[in-house]
């Protein structure tokens, strides 16, 4: 009984990680989501897409208006979803 509860727990969080998307993300829909107009991005579009591609999300370090901030960009089945998170 002690296996199967271990088990269904590990199934739990092993389906609560980030997968990559099953239909791949394009750039269009990385500028769709308005982050390269509204605040500056280290990163290019091209390594952002393939990090969403391969994992299914990424974090990304960026500027807004002089203050420093996170962008969390999470690959669902019906896009991509933007989170901003100050520093």
């Amino acid at each position: 009984m002690r296996l199967w509860s271990v088990f269904f727990v590990f199934l739990i969080i092993c389906a609560a990680c980030s997968l990559p998307p099953e239909k791949p993300f394009t750039k269009e829909q990385i500028y769709k989501t308005g982050i390269y107009t509204y605040y500056t991005v280290e990163e290019s579009p091209e390594s952002v897409l393939s990090a969403i591609n391969k994992d299914g999300e990424v974090v990304l370090n960026a500027k807004y208006r002089n203050r420093d901030v996170w962008i969390k960009l999470l690959g669902k089945l019906d896009g991509i979803t933007v989170q901003i998170i100050e520093k």
